[in-house]
């Protein structure tokens, strides 16, 4: 099967096909970086991590950018806080985000740029636009005029009024239009500002995108991902600047995940519910974090919960517990991945929930499996672990778990064990049982199994 995604922009799934027979390009919107990445953040990496690891199964060249936004408001109010330079502000939290995507077996991107990095293109994207009368000067700002596009709107699917009567839009006296947003706004004194045919300033957020897009992956791109809260008003924006400045379609594909909400509540800073990637660390497996954000499909509401967290913790080490009973058992090379039910659903606009039911599918046959039948079943359930980002691990480490340096140590837990087993030769039942009542008191569970007693920290 081919690969097929939604394309919000149509609103139906279409075949993809890129501009170029071998050639995949794709953008996401990445961070900004002035605090901790928090779990709804993640969603899109990893979500479109999983796509970028489909299509380099299926094409040769695949460029992945995703961007860091380096210059903003927030970043200026969080350095003036601390009382330090921007640069501390987003070289800390770049580098923090970079630390908590890679726990979450999240690749690198082929391209990070930096706002910052691009300003000369911005400003040229801007000039193409007030020479196309799409933009005007008022005031020392720069603005792109809604009204100048016909099918301004196009994306989200709704008229200009409607958009912005559920939106929070700047009223300003230097607007012609309520909806018009800013493509470039003076810098106030000391604050990071750059020379431009229109004064000292910065760019607006919206106009980043576009031009980083320009600079780094060409006119027109196969594919741009993010968050449903950004389709308005941000990429409806990023359409309006890049087709009124240069023609063309600009994206081919518009894909965006769903929201992500907290025990059933949206997650916001006034519920007091928003959790940082790095604290939910402190208690979880990047792993746990990872199959918990995949559990749903991308374009469905995701409930995120302590519940769902302990679910994904125990189904993981199930898997890894199936893989530990065949540790010995070399893989042989993988099936054509063609002819896999799990790749026809990844195909199938990453039905990531499909998938992991196909894996379910494949660990019961390898438990069940002859030993002649394992060596390809073992295989079958790596390739669709590494398409996923997940099963990453040594399954002997995964099942002693994160936390065993914090109680009884592995050693002890042997020693017990060999214990446990005299007894029970020695017919001390009483005893074997104390001892497996003892691990159990310190977290740590017993598998007995015809090939001895094996075990794993709870």
């Amino acid at each position: 099967m081919s690969l097929v995604l939604y394309n919000t922009l149509a609103s139906q799934k279409q075949p993809f096909e890129p501009l170029q027979p071998d050639r995949v390009t794709l953008y996401v919107c990445g961070p900004t970086v002035y605090n901790l990445a928090h779990i709804g953040n993640a969603r899109p990496a990893v979500v479109f991590d999983v796509l970028f690891r489909l299509l380099q199964t299926q094409y040769s060249e695949v460029v992945y950018a995703r961007n860091i936004t380096d210059i903003d408001d927030k970043i200026i109010n969080a350095a003036r806080e601390r009382q330090c330079e921007i640069d501390q502000v987003t070289e800390e939290f770049s580098a923090k985000y970079r630390e908590d995507m890679a726990a979450l077996n999240v690749l690198p991107p082929t391209l990070e740029p930096h706002a910052t990095d691009n300003i000369q293109p911005m400003i040229e994207l801007t000039e193409q636009l007030i020479d196309k009368q799409h933009a005007y000067v008022s005031e020392g700002h720069v603005l792109f005029a809604v009204e100048s596009m016909a099918d301004y709107g196009k994306l989200s699917g709704r008229s200009l009024e409607d958009m912005l009567a559920g939106a929070r839009v700047e009223v300003a006296s230097y607007k012609r239009h309520p909806g018009d947003f800013v493509l470039w706004k003076p810098a106030a004194n000391g604050d990071p500002g750059w020379d431009s045919p229109w004064g000292r300033g910065r760019p607006g957020w919206h106009l980043e995108c576009s031009a980083m897009i320009r600079a780094h992956l060409g006119a027109e791109i196969d594919i741009h991902g993010g968050g449903r809260d950004l389709i308005f008003p941000h990429h409806e924006n990023e359409i309006a600047q890049s087709r009124c400045a240069y023609g063309g379609d600009y994206v081919r594909y518009w894909l965006h995940n769903a929201y992500l909400d907290i025990d059933g509540e949206k997650m916001s800073k006034s519920l007091g519910n928003v959790h940082s990637v790095r604290d939910l660390l402190a208690s979880y497996r990047g792993e746990v974090l990872r199959f918990a954000l995949l559990s749903a499909h991308y374009r469905s509401p995701l409930n995120f919960s302590p519940e769902l967290l302990e679910q994904a913790e125990v189904t993981l080490s199930g898997l890894y517990g199936s893989l530990r009973s065949v540790a010995g058992i070399e893989p042989v090379t993988e099936a054509a991945l063609a002819q896999e039910p799990f790749y026809a659903a990844l195909n199938d606009d990453l039905n990531t929930p499909i998938a992991i039911a196909e894996l379910h599918a494949l660990v019961k046959a390898l438990n069940k499996a002859a030993d002649g039948e394992k060596p390809a079943l073992k295989a079958r359930v790596l390739a669709l672990g590494d398409l996923l980002g997940i099963l990453q691990h040594d399954p002997e480490q995964w099942l002693q778990g994160k936390a065993a340096t914090e109680g009884i140590s592995a050693e002890q837990v042997e020693a017990l064990i060999a214990e446990r087993l005299q007894a029970k030769l020695d017919k001390q039942y009483a005893r074997a049982d104390e001892i497996r009542d003892q691990l159990a008191g310190e977290g740590v569970v017993l598998e007995d199994s015809r090939e001895g007693t094996s075990w794993r920290r709870g």
